[in-house]
């Protein structure tokens, strides 16, 4: 497998735009290849990562994209998608590693995302988290396969929830990890 930059005349726009498809068939993000497509041509605007997991046959297995936030210093990890058959396998795992050192060289310092829990894949699921949200953070549990556990594994920590951001009881679940290193003898001026 090998991972390269996906550009706006690649020919696995298609094949990504189709994983994309695959991979979220349980939420609705995208349902349409017209959409899926339109998202990943989205990928390719300035300040945004788009990268491509190819496998020996040069067929994408997998993509990531990332939106450059707070003028550089954070990247938005969005979306990850692997195609189902594929999953299991590392390329997600390989995918978030290139991902950060893209991220890295870029001179960020943090990279956020966002994981969806409008499935019942946690215990956060139909639940009205308020008024103590960040409890109910805490003692999420994983009942169905939810994605949260796949980025603690690569390093990201919880870090914050969206109650009902797709619906009562359907939070987002904000996530995030330092990959760049602070100089404490840069001002912030300086580190932008």
């Amino acid at each position: 497998m090998k991972i390269v930059d996906l550009g706006p005349n690649d020919e696995k726009t298609i094949q990504v735009a189709q994983i994309l498809i695959d991979a979220f068939a349980h939420m609705d993000y995208v349902r349409t290849i017209e959409a899926a497509v339109a998202e990943v041509r989205e990928s390719f605007a300035d300040k945004r990562i788009s990268r491509v997991a190819l496998d020996e046959n040069g067929d994408a297995v997998g993509w990531i994209g990332g939106i450059e936030q707070y003028d550089g210093t954070v990247y938005e990890l969005h979306p990850l998608a692997v195609k189902p058959s594929a999953q299991r396998r590392g390329i997600g795992t390989a995918l978030v590693k290139d991902f950060e050192a893209q991220v890295k060289q870029r001179g960020a310092l943090t990279i956020t995302l966002g994981t969806d829990d409008d499935f019942g894949g946690t215990s956060l699921f139909g639940v009205d988290v308020y008024p103590n949200v960040l409890e109910q953070l805490s003692s999420i549990r994983n009942r169905n396969h939810h994605p949260y556990e796949f980025y603690l594994k690569c390093g990201y920590s919880l870090v914050g929830l969206v109650p009902d951001a797709n619906g009562f009881g359907k939070p987002d679940i904000l996530m995030a990890k330092r990959v760049g290193k602070y100089d404490r003898t840069r001002s912030t001026a300086d580190e932008r």
